[in-house]
């Protein structure tokens, strides 16, 4: 007995140990992302000290550098587009057959590795079944790879039995154990492993792929969706209002869990909060006068509501509802309710205006343009290189006075990265866009290598260059650019239209210092309340319903206009860290895990959180005001919106540079597009 209770003791002691061994790694984990935001600083200031500085020498090698440098940044703010996701019937059928050959230990392993991982962990019950019915088992034999380092994958594991090596550059990192899950980046988009796993003995691993995980967390989401508008509609007092408001509500409605016996409306207490029952039965009972026991009135089930009169006023519960089993209820209170119903009121001001915008622009737009052939164009110089191709500054050649930009887009490269959906859908909704804030898109041309598209020029840069030559911007310039881009998502949100990608390099100013958004192969037209599901954005940019794939609508883009607000006011991001996995969690973890900078004033950081809100329908701009709510924050008191819309209000910097046909900084190049037999104005989608 005695060696048993010295064996215990000595496990207890061990355990103590590991548990302290792990709290001192989390402590320097947490030490080293301190120090790196230090070293990611101190970065910034140096380019800015080199900007403005002569360093000793040569001066070619240093500015070599430099533009390394802000090549790596661009680099890591990519815009990473996953493919499409869709109800493919192919992959749920495959999904089906894989849900039953499991063995309970194997379940409960995959379910434990999935609470387990950073990420998976934060996802709903429902989309943790869906996942676990998806995954499918796989052999590995001792020395073979599992993921190769530099590869891009579309595979997650679950390591059951056996163990694993990681190593990177041929040294090794850790050991991976049962209950173990890696390679989840994988399932978002095509990642590229940093590293190399092989098996150190035979293993059995659980597989999960990015097209099953995809469609399951969707048809998850619909499922949820669908069973809760059905239930909304089946409440006579709410059948009369629209479908894409009964899907608001749905999207609102909090859904809440009770035990045997809880109480849930308790007589004589005020409420304003109105029930539909999920699942279960509730007892309605009722304590009168001269009755020592409640006396039960009725049962409710599935289907059935109570507490509606609190939508309309201050009710006092004269009954009791009281828990008969385990019982989920959707769950809606009087303040967000008639957000949603005053909606249907106030959203025809802002389409009107939208379409006025339309007219103008539209009557801006060179006639000399409609019967135009790549032909007529000729090149003047090169203005950057892009992802699939290059923009050119062109000219007509009838006409020298009026500069376009033309994006060359090379077919290869947009069908070798599967982008030509998200293309093609770039174009639709840009030719549609007219609108004084958003880059317009003139024509589109192709030919036997290339798309092309010509849109107005912009030479006055993009924000993301100018934000890193002075660092961070004050109040006002954040302010009067962050007032462009409100009236350009303002105008797309009208439209229908998801904008997914707003970032300072995606908006640029015209010759006047106005700001307009450029086009990005992540927007998309998606009818009012509904959702899409498609992983797409830029690290540190990307809203929490994005990296969870729980579906996402127009509310994205107000996540990330709070983001660009922070960004611009303190030349940082609010989400950030050493690699993607470290992004998404801080992103998940949310704004008020924040310290924000003293270079942002209180009315903004108020604006920021009030954008950044975990729940997509609480975010400013997403309820009854829509981006009115926006514009009348404090922190654009006394903003002249107005001036704005009309031009008339001066902008915080105009550039400075000569007409780019008349400036000797660009060299005028003799070529000029020729065209081919197969040149068409228009786009197939076979490319």
């Amino acid at each position: 007995m005695g060696t048993l209770r010295d064996l215990q003791f000595a496990l207890q002691l061990k355990i103590e140990e590991l548990r302290q061994r792990d709290t001192l790694i989390d402590e320097l984990e947490l030490e080293l992302d301190t120090k790196d935001e230090l070293i990611r600083r101190l970065q910034e200031e140096l380019d800015r000290y080199r900007a403005t500085v002569s360093l000793p020498g040569p001066s070619a090698v240093g500015a070599g550098c430099s533009a390394q440098g802000e090549e790596q940044q661009r680099a890591k703010r990519k815009t990473i587009t996953s493919e499409p996701c869709t109800l493919d019937p192919a992959t749920l059928m495959v999904i089906s057959h894989r849900s039953c050959d499991k063995s309970p230990e194997s379940q409960r392993l995959i379910q434990a590795a999935l609470l387990k991982n950073d990420l998976l962990k934060n996802l709903d019950g429902g989309q943790i079944r869906a996942i676990m019915a998806c995954v499918y088992p796989t052999n590995i034999s001792q020395g073979c790879c599992v993921v190769q380092e530099g590869t891009n994958g579309a595979l997650a594991y679950v390591l059951e039995e056996g163990r694993l090596d990681v190593t990177k550059d041929g040294q090794k990192l850790l050991t991976i154990e049962p209950e173990s899950l890696f390679g989840e980046l994988t399932l978002l988009y095509s990642y590229t492993h940093p590293y190399t796993v092989s098996a150190l003995t035979d293993s059995k691993l659980w597989v999960i792929d990015r097209k099953s995980f995809q469609t399951v967390l969707m048809q998850n989401g619909l499922s949820s969706l669908s069973h809760s508008m059905e239930l909304l509609s089946s409440v006579p007092f709410l059948q009369s209002l629209p479908e894409d408001v009964i899907m608001k509500m749905s999207d609102l409605m909090e859904e809440t869990h009770y035990t045997e016996g809880d109480y849930i409306i308790r007589q004589g207490a005020t409420g304003d909060t109105f029930y539909i029952i999920s699942k279960g039965q509730v007892r309605v009972t009722e304590k009168k006068p001269g009755h020592e026991e409640p006396l039960v009135l009725s049962k409710l089930s599935e289907r059935q509501w109570f507490g509606e009169k609190a939508l309309w006023g201050e009710d006092v519960r004269t009954v009791n509802v009281i828990a008969a089993g385990e019982v989920t209820c959707l769950v809606i209170d009087r303040e967000t309710f008639k957000n949603i119903i005053g909606s249907l009121v106030d959203g025809s001001h802002d389409v009107q205006q939208s379409n006025e915008w339309s007219r103008v622009e539209t009557e801006k737009d060179p006639t000399l343009l409609s019967a135009t052939n790549l032909s007529d164009f000729q090149v003047i110089c090169n203005l950057g290189v892009g992802e699939f191709g290059h923009v050119d500054l062109v000219q007509l050649k009838s006409n020298g006075k009026c500069p376009f930009a033309m994006r060359v887009l090379r077919k290869k490269l947009i069908l070798n990265n599967a982008q030509q959906e998200h293309i093609l859908r770039e174009r639709h909704v840009l030719m549609e866009a007219q609108c004084p804030f958003i880059v317009r898109l003139h024509r589109t041309f192709r030919d036997a290598k290339c798309l092309y598209m010509l849109t107005e020029a912009c030479l006055g840069g993009d924000l993301w260059s100018l934000l890193k030559d002075r660092g961070s911007f004050d109040d006002c310039s954040t302010r009067f650019y962050t007032a462009c881009v409100v009236e350009a998502l303002n105008f797309l949100h009208c439209h229908d239209v998801i904008y997914r990608d707003l970032k300072p390099e995606n908006v640029v100013l015209d010759e006047h210092g106005y700001a307009k958004l450029t086009g990005s192969r992540c927007a998309k037209k998606v009818e009012m309340g509904k959702k899409t599901w498609t992983f797409c954005g830029t690290l540190g940019y990307m809203a929490p319903e994005i990296i969870l794939n729980k579906g996402h609508s127009v509310a994205t883009d107000f996540w990330s206009l709070g983001v660009f607000v922070f960004e611009l006011l303190s030349g940082g991001l609010p989400f950030s860290g050493s690699d993607p996995m470290k992004i998404f969690t801080a992103t998940i973890r949310g704004i008020d895990q924040i310290n924000f900078p003293k270079t942002i004033s209180k009315s903004a950081s108020s604006l920021i959180k009030k954008l950044c809100r975990s729940n997509p329908s609480e975010r400013l701009g997403s309820q009854r005001n829509g981006a009115k709510d926006i514009q009348k924050h404090k922190w654009f008191e006394g903003f002249n919106w107005e001036g704005l819309c009309k031009g008339t209000l001066n902008p915080p910097i105009i550039p400075k540079f000569k007409h780019p046909l008349e400036s000797s900084t660009f060299d005028h190049y003799t070529e000029h597009f020729e065209g081919t037999p197969e040149q068409r104005t228009s786009w197939d989608k076979d490319f």
